[in-house]
């Protein structure tokens, strides 16, 4: 079978692997716990692949923390942000995001905007009754340009008095859309209002400098840049007096600044830092590899009769394609059971198997939402690669 969902996870590099043999081995000891060896050897190897995660974010060690993943990292920001504005500060309690994100993100919008309390069934109470609720929170949703961008100036038009944060992805995970996030940045600091984005579809794909981006916050996963599963991190930006203060996500110890409690799963951060060290060694090469394995794929797709792209403008980002088989009696699901057997494909995200693409509607393909397929290619994809995925296409569509 050959490997075509890397947008959902990426296979693990053998030199990540081998960073974190020792520390599910021997080097088993607690960074929290103190002076023996043990714990001193994990608290420098927390710290060194902080230093590292930093090193790839374009932000400081001390802004860096660790999580289990991005779904977390952007449930503690926002729910965080929010309640610390809300209750400690300047009491705006208003959340922008777009139709188009990541669930992480836009299930977290609804839970404060009282409108689930769920992820599978979301809106059904116990006794089957619809209804929303008051958190205290509100949450609105901007629409996506034709190729599924989310601009700054959507983002004007739903801003509110009481706006206290935007959040925006920066690479569409099913579409591969590049937003331009250093607008909306402009826009956001001139009317006091923090930016978080979900970088997780863009680090080690598109340089990342958080500072330079404007971001005061930003989330990303480990394991799409051939890292671990399980693990993940958070940046805060800070000031002249350190991160900004906002609420915990994890209540507990005092790990993590006091952000996020819990004993570190060592062996993960360490296979996190190392994936960030090769992705920035690797960068160059990986990046001029994508884009001509990229270009290669969409030629080829377009000598398929019926086949056209998602997102067809310059935003793209190269290494995720976003297709339509324009097809009678074509059914993405059914499609990918019958050639699970030689290629792994995928309908959308990971994250929302067994319905129907938000995103692909947002774009105003509603209708055609059960002919799309979502490739998706890694550092180890090859030509050859590429030319059985185009053969076996044509054979079986």
């Amino acid at each position: 079978m050959i490997y075509f969902d890397n947008s959902a996870t990426s296979p693990m590099d053998e030199e990540v692997l081998d960073a974190m043999l020792p520390y599910l081995r021997e080097e088993y000891g607690n960074p929290s716990s103190k002076y023996y060896c043990k714990a001193v050897n994990a608290y420098h190897a927390v710290e060194g692949a902080r230093k590292s995660v930093a090193q790839l974010l374009g932000a400081l060690p001390e802004e860096i923390i660790f999580t289990a993943g991005a779904t977390e990292s952007t449930n503690f920001i926002i729910k965080g942000y929010l309640d610390y504005r809300r209750y400690y500060g300047d009491g705006r309690n208003h959340v922008i995001t777009s139709v188009a994100e990541h669930k992480a993100t836009l299930n977290t919008c609804k839970y404060l905007n009282g409108e689930i309390y769920s992820n599978n069934d979301p809106t059904v109470s116990l006794f089957g009754g619809r209804q929303s609720v008051d958190r205290g929170y509100e949450a609105s949703f901007v629409g996506i340009t034709d190729y599924g961008e989310v601009t700054s100036e959507a983002i004007e038009k739903a801003t509110k008095g009481n706006t206290a944060l935007v959040s925006v992805i920066y690479v569409n995970n099913e579409i591969g859309t590049i937003s331009d996030l250093s607008s909306i940045a402009d826009f956001c600091r001139k009317k006091n209002i923090a930016l978080h984005s979900d970088l997780t579809q863009a680090i080690g794909k598109i340089k990342i400098d958080v500072h330079k981006m404007g971001l005061d916050y930003a989330s990303c996963s480990a394991h799409k840049i051939y890292g671990p599963k399980g693990v993940g991190a958070a940046y805060l930006k800070s000031d002249a007096y350190g991160i900004q203060p906002i609420t915990a996500f994890m209540h507990g110890g005092e790990q993590e600044s006091g952000f996020r409690a819990g004993t570190l799963a060592v062996h993960n951060i360490v296979g996190f830092g190392k994936a960030a060290q090769i992705a920035i060694r690797d960068f160059k090469e990986n990046e001029r590899r994508l884009r001509a394995l990229d270009k290669m794929l969409v030629k080829g797709l377009y000598e398929i009769q019926g086949v056209s792209l998602t997102n067809k403008s310059e935003k793209r980002l190269p290494g995720i394609i976003s297709i339509i088989i324009d097809r009678d009696n074509f059914n993405n699901e059914r499609f990918i059971k019958q050639i699970s057997e030689y290629l792994a494909l995928s309908t959308g995200s990971a994250c929302s198997a067994g319905e129907p693409s938000y995103v692909i509607s947002a774009l105003g393909l509603e209708e055609k939402v059960s002919k799309v397929l979502r490739i998706s290619l890694n550092k180890f994809t090859t030509e050859d690669d590429i030319n059985q995925l185009i053969k076996i296409l044509k054979e079986e569509l």
